[in-house]
């Protein structure tokens, strides 16, 4: 407040966490010296919001909506995220999938407003000065990349910033994290990607990636720098590629507090699809048998997970993991194919049928659900819909790649081909589906229903690690807000318009799990629940 106050005139007015433009009060002009630059008439919050709704509605496209939001963004951060919240449904696809995907493909070509910290590989040994120049007194969360696989794109290099930008906005819109505390981060070290090479225009470094030990070094430098300024914040590991997330993983896991959405958070919210998918067809877990399409980051934290939750119900992890198969470009991963797997992959290469096309998997190990995280789009055609209908009553249809034009079909598709007997869930959004006189709302398998509250619950309690318990925590509390009236219509999910009230639950229920298990930094409220409800920022 003390730092606020000594803010006037001008300044306070390029200030995005202090401006409130036309909002301030003829008193507040008087005191602020603010008087005469803004026009005469004081504004409401609520006239700012329609005056700014009139203007986005006038944006021919989603990403000039981007663009119009990311303007308010970096002048009037309060009015930003009070269009986010109250607008959810509307504006989360403006700002993160499937627009943010476009958004990455063109960021050196539409920045403008400087945010978050750049660290290229040229700063190796002077990260702590990078460190030090961030404004932010606090951070308790950090969302880093280093642009090496940006959603389904593939190589983005430093346009995958848009990534970090966009997920540090649905925390701070989904889950109150107070946007001041939050940091995007990118690690520079090159991209492969010859348009971005090529491309004058590009903001990043021209150079094809560095890996190895120097790479290693870099990271390592800023994790310890990161956590020296601000010892207390949640590492967000985001969008790295599969010979680098894995390891960051376990290197990190078990010492700082950090976890990977694309492994872990996606995990999380597909293991939520199946508990509701079950609630349907009332059978059990230990019942089921997955067939993946992709063995990286997203198929086999799935597939951990999935596993971690069979053996929370009382499975022996070595047949929990015969229950889970994995699809790779060769084909089915088996432990006889000849080819030497990737560690992630070899808990799941099972002694079985080494099918080549991904139909001849369906056939051989007659899945109840299939999971689509390879960015195949069209992958899920009328063959292999056809003959999970066949196998199943109601079979699991998961087309979780994003954006749009990477998933594996479409709702409209899912529920024909099958019927409509299909549990579908995906990972960018979808209209309603009109089929046989009944109505399907599909909802997304989005990661923005768990991150934003497992951060809210580590951030809460302190915690000094996330182990697996905490995700298992957030996907069963998530299912348990799935009513009957969103499985009757075809919604594995809650609506996203109660993202607020999902992270208040699932930030109560992570750090439930923290206070429990000795991971908290500080002591448990009496009400925990209404604790966090307390501690979530709020834009007024």
């Amino acid at each position: 407040m003390t730092e606020s106050k000594q803010i006037c005139g001008a300044d306070l007015l390029r200030n995005p966490q202090l401006n409130r433009a036309d909002a301030f009060t003829q008193e507040e002009r008087d005191a602020r010296g603010l008087r005469g630059l803004l026009p005469p008439a004081v504004s409401t919050m609520e006239l700012q919001v329609k005056r700014t709704l009139a203007l986005l509605d006038r944006c021919p496209t989603a990403l000039d909506k981007f663009l119009m939001l990311d303007s308010l963004h970096a002048t009037d951060e309060d009015l930003y995220f009070k269009i986010l919240i109250d607008y959810i449904d509307d504006y989360m696809p403006v700002v993160y999938t499937p627009t943010v995907g476009e958004v990455c493909q063109k960021f050196s070509h539409i920045y403008r407003y400087p945010r978050g910290a750049f660290i290229s590989i040229n700063d190796k040994g002077r990260v702590r000065e990078i460190i030090e120049n961030c404004p932010n007194e606090e951070v308790d969360v950090i969302v880093v990349t280093d642009g090496q696989r940006i959603l389904g794109l593939g190589d983005l290099g430093i346009n995958g910033m848009g990534i970090p930008c966009g997920k540090l906005s649905l925390y701070t819109a989904c889950a109150g994290i107070a946007p001041e505390k939050t940091l995007p981060v990118t690690i520079d070290v090159g991209t492969n990607n010859p348009e971005y090479l090529n491309d004058p225009m590009y903001l990043g470094l021209r150079q094809e990636r560095v890996t190895g030990e120097a790479y290693d070094e870099l990271i390592e430098e800023f994790v310890t720098e990161a956590r020296r300024r601000w010892p207390n914040v949640l590492i967000q590991f985001e969008d790295f590629g599969n010979n680098h997330a894995f390891d960051l993983l376990e290197r990190y896991k078990d010492k700082v507090l950090c976890f990977n959405d694309d492994i872990q958070g996606t995990a999380a919210v597909a293991v939520t699809g199946v508990y509701s998918a079950l609630r349907v067809t009332k059978q059990k877990l230990a019942d089921q048998r997955f067939l993946f399409l992709g063995a990286g980051e997203a198929a086999t934290g799935i597939a951990e997970l999935l596993v971690d939750a069979m053996v929370a119900e009382g499975v022996e992890r070595e047949d929990a993991l015969k229950h889970c198969f994995l699809f790779d470009s060769k084909g089915l991963v088996t432990c006889n194919r000849g080819d030497k797997l990737a560690h992630n992959k070899v808990p799941f290469a099972h002694d079985v049928e080494n099918c080549k096309t991904f139909i001849e998997a369906v056939r051989a190990l007659r899945p109840t659900g299939i999971i689509g995280v390879a960015a195949q789009p069209g992958a899920f055609n009328a063959e292999v819909l056809g003959a999970m209908a066949e196998i199943n009553e109601r079979p699991i249809v998961f087309a979780l790649s994003n954006p749009t034009s990477r998933a594996e079909c479409d709702a409209a598709t899912a529920y024909r081909e099958t019927n409509g007997r299909a549990l579908f869930a995906s990972g960018s959004p979808f209209a309603p589906v009109d089929f046989n006189g009944k109505t399907f709302v599909p909802r997304q398998g989005n990661n923005s229903y768990v991150f934003p509250g497992l951060g809210l619950g580590a951030v809460f309690a302190r915690a000094k690690t996330m182990p697996v318990g905490m995700f298992l925590a957030a996907s069963r509390e998530l299912a348990e807000l799935v009513s009957e009236a969103d499985l009757e219509q075809g919604s594995l999910y809650p609506p996203l318009s109660t993202v607020r009230e999902v992270s208040v639950k699932i930030g109560a229920a992570v750090a439930q799990y923290a206070y429990d298990n000795g991971l908290a930094g500080n002591e448990r409220p009496a009400d925990l629940e209404a604790a966090v409800r307390e501690f979530m920022y709020k834009p007024e």
